[in-house]
């Protein structure tokens, strides 16, 4: 009895809070009146909204609760993300909507005519899953629209589709209510130095694979992104509210943001209807006396943000950010931040972004329909009539480019003849053309577009993400179709399957490096104990009757080195599986070039990758290397934090990868150690300021450009005040895209064809060009930029540099870039550069003096 007692006095003394917080109606118009029968969001968590962070299973069940008892709500599951959370779709609407809810979306299609289409308001929380008080105000604004008896909500949802999604990451979202959980104290404790206001590596910001899922709208490289899209241009919205958090010192924003630095291909009339939405929310904020600002800060110029990726979709996408209390409160600038408030903002612009676009729905409808009627129209007046894609060597990659473009509901064509174009073949079968007369015809424009030159120079993201620049795919624009014999069906996805059948009988299985997934099948055949080597040189061989060319850095799996039992099995099940094609080869001796027996086929072994993480080291960066390696190769990846790399012995790891961090806190110890480890036989891999520490440490041979050359570049004389944030904006590149020269004689390059690849960087770090021949693996050309913008005397600066480098260091090898190799996950054109420096470092041999 004793024992119950001190129980409940304990329980009261953690959770007192509980009892002080607010009921939902603190959040909710006073004068409301509601529908007993319809849940509150407290009968569902056991806590009021605000007094703790909700999980994402709590979050669920509530909505699961909401759908069941409210005939107002359906509910939508439109996939799993890769930890297995559901992610959920809230659509709220009249009974009478719901019931024909497809035949009021197909309404709202581009491609009918139909005038009275429905209002469609998208709101989406908590992309970054530490941006939490969006999913908490997504519970409370959906109960409102559930259960609210005003004649006023009744009359908007006979009219209108308003779709939730209460949490856009809720991997990201789990991994940040256990932090804040776990750090939070009894009393509730505003210090912004209390642990619980400061997240571990990685933070919820990110999903599951550590990518940040609200620069994803565009690139669909993670699959939450690739689930939403495809409801997204189902449901047509006309309206899309963003919910965010920022830092705690700063109040509220909600756009319109800077005119100048809206996208060139956004029409003005966006701006203009979002700056009349903003009337409301600064009303709605008025009336609680919240402070906010708008027109400053945040642009709407890459189109791949919840809040931008609308806008090049004929809908009005809008950015909210709230101040972030982070955990349950914090002392900032403007005083006491509590969760509480975080989450009445967001309900208050989510209820003003619905009443908005009520009060301006004829001109939001009459404003999409414009938007696709006027893109025919302007297609037909630009001196282009399309684009045409090739890729011979790598049909994967191919496929990836038509499947994004697909997906964004983009019409490509296959070509039903071989086409000439400038003294070049374009053969049916590799070849397929983007014409720009279609709804889409903007979408396309800003994902073909290569544009360097802008009105306004300062970017909060990249400057350039061209598609097929990217994904390393020839892209030709075309004046006209004269002669362009093309398909009636528009491209969809092959069912083609790779079928290899086994032979006993093989002298050697081999197969091609281009394909992009070639080292997902070697690591594959080298796991299971089949010995692969790696061919330096070019040869021919006879296969089928038939002489067929292997280029430097095709795999062959030679019957005399194998030591399993059926080996051939193994190797044609997983060649089938990964769907590539083998060739089989019945004899060593070769028509041209080297034999199959020559010291030049090199042999391969299994690697094992060691990622160096922890706080301080970029979690994109890292992210980005490990969903590569591990998510698409297959390829095991260890991570260990900094810190602990004097504790664990790394003698049994073959490569270790260094991305953009600071690494000036490892210890002399950790350094020693690391170079020892190469001096053995060990490769490491640097990116950015990684690279910029290995030379520091003269374990990479390469001169870095210091902040005092960079800044050299830029006239500080007769400077105001007033240029400071201009002149800032000179001295980033804020993601850009560089054409490099690739030395395709080195194993680094093996499956590449053209020597030009054009590399991603966000950076101003500079690699001198070495001295020393045979080092350089890619360096950027006379006149680098491709794509996005760099100041001229940046790009000036970068010509004929380094943009890779790889050398001997005693028995090891070291490899540097001062780009970004895998970035965001869709950078298929120089992502299989860390596949070729995994397996094929010690196929080369440079000194570095």
């Amino acid at each position: 009895m004793l024992l119950l007692r001190l129980l409940i006095i304990l329980s009261f003394f953690i959770f007192s809070s509980v009892v002080q917080a607010s009921s939902i109606t603190h959040y909710l118009p006073k004068s409301a009146s509601y529908n007993q029968a319809i849940p509150l969001p407290s009968m569902s968590l056991g806590f009021e909204i605000g007094q703790r962070h909700i999980r994402h299973d709590q979050l669920s069940q509530y909505f699961y609760q909401l759908s069941t008892a409210s005939s107002r709500v359906m509910l939508t599951s439109m996939g799993r993300t890769p930890q297995f959370r559901e992610q959920l779709l809230v659509t709220i609407s009249s009974p009478e909507n719901l019931a024909k809810l497809p035949q009021l979306l197909a309404k709202n299609s581009n491609e009918t005519k139909d005038t009275q289409k429905p209002l469609v308001v998208w709101l989406g929380y908590s992309v970054h899953g530490d941006e939490i008080s969006g999913a908490n105000a997504a519970m409370v604004v959906a109960y409102y629209l559930a259960a609210s008896n005003e004649t006023s909500i009744e009359q908007i949802l006979q009219n209108t589709i308003i779709v939730l999604e209460p949490s856009i990451n809720p991997d990201g979202m789990d991994r940040f209510v256990n932090w804040v959980t776990t750090y939070r104290n009894s009393s509730d404790n505003s210090d912004v130095n209390h642990i619980e206001h400061h997240q571990d590596w990685v933070t919820g910001r990110t999903n599951h694979f550590w990518f940040d899922l609200n620069r994803d709208w565009l690139l669909l490289s993670q699959q939450e992104s690739r689930h939403r899209l495809a409801y997204y241009h189902q449901y047509q919205p006309h309206v899309v509210g963003d919910f965010h958090e920022m830092g705690h010192n700063s109040s509220y924003f909600f756009q319109p943001g800077i005119r100048s630095r809206n996208h060139p291909l956004t029409p003005a009339d966006n701006y203009n209807l979002t700056a009349a939405m903003a009337e409301f929310h600064a009303k709605a904020l008025d009336k609680q006396h919240r402070l906010y600002y708008s027109e400053e800060n945040f642009d709407d110029f890459y189109f791949g943000k919840g809040s931008t990726y609308p806008d090049i979709n004929g809908s009005i996408g809008i950015l909210f950010e709230q101040a972030s209390s982070r955990g349950m409160q914090q002392q900032t600038n403007n005083g006491l931040l509590t969760f509480e408030d975080s989450i009445k903002n967001h309900v208050l612009t989510s209820l003003s972004t619905i009443e908005g676009a009520w009060h301006h729905r004829e001109a939001l409808i009459q404003y999409k329909k414009d938007f696709y009627q006027s893109a025919l129209k302007l297609a037909k007046k630009q001196k282009i009539a399309g684009y045409l894609l090739h890729e011979a060597h790598d049909s994967y990659r191919l496929s990836a480019l038509l499947s994004k473009l697909q997906q964004h509901q983009i019409s490509i064509y296959p070509l039903t003849e071989d086409y000439e174009y400038k003294d070049k073949l374009y053969s049916k079968e590799h070849s397929y053309f983007v014409p720009l007369a279609q709804p889409q015809y903007r979408l396309i424009q800003a994902l073909f577009n290569q544009q360097s030159h802008f009105k306004d120079n300062t970017f909060y993201d990249v400057s350039g993400w061209t598609l097929p620049l990217a994904m390393n795919i020839e892209h030709q624009a075309l004046r006209r179709t004269r002669g362009l014999s093309l398909s009636q069906q528009a491209w969809q996805p092959p069912a083609t399957i790779i079928t290899n059948e086994v032979n006993k009988q093989t002298y050697s299985y081999a197969f091609n490096w281009q394909n992009y997934l070639a080292p997902k099948l070697l690591n594959r055949l080298l796991a299971k104990g089949v010995k692969a080597k790696v061919a330096t040189k070019a040869f021919t061989s006879v296969v089928d009757g038939k002489k067929q060319h292997f280029s430097k850095g095709s795999i062959v799996l030679l019957a005399g080195i194998q030591s399993i039992e059926n080996w051939q099995d193994i190797v044609v099940n997983a060649s089938n599986e990964v769907g590539i094609k083998l060739f089989n080869i019945s004899t060593g001796l070769t028509p041209i070039g080297v034999d199959l027996g020559s010291s030049s086929f090199k042999v391969i072994k299994q690697p094992k990758v060691l990622l160096i993480g922890g706080q301080s080291i970029s979690q994109y960066e890292a992210g980005e290397v490990r969903f590569y390696l591990d998510e698409t190769l297959n390829i095991p990846v260890s991570v260990i934090k900094h810190n602990n790399l004097a504790r664990r012995n790394i003698s049994d790891y073959s490569h270790i990868i260094m991305v953009n961090g600071n690494y000036q806190h490892m210890s002399e110890k950790v350094t020693s150690k690391l170079k020892s480890w190469v001096k053995q036989g060990g490769v490491i891999i640097g990116q950015k300021r990684a690279a910029t520490w290995l030379a520091d440490n003269e374990i990479l041979s390469a001169k870095i450009a210091s902040k005092k050359q960079i800044d050299q570049l830029f006239d500080h004389q007769n400077l105001s005040y007033e240029d400071k944030e201009a002149l800032a904006g000179r001295k980033r590149i804020a993601g850009a895209i560089f054409e490099t020269e690739l030395d395709t004689s080195h194993p680094l390059a093996f499956g590449y064809t053209s020597k030009s690849l054009a590399l991603f960087r966000n950076s101003t770090l500079i690699i001198e060009h070495p001295q020393q021949p045979f080092i350089t693996v890619a360096k950027y050309t006379p006149t680098p930029l491709l794509s996005g913008y760099t100041d001229q005397n940046l790009t000036n600066r970068l010509a004929h540099n380094a943009a890779i480098v790889a050398h001997n260091y005693g028995k090891g090898k070291v490899i540097a870039t001062s780009d970004v190799l895998a970035f965001r996950g869709y950078w298929h054109g120089s992502a299989k550069l860390l596949a070729n420096s995994i397996f094929f470092a010690h196929a080369f041999s440079a000194s570095a003096k």
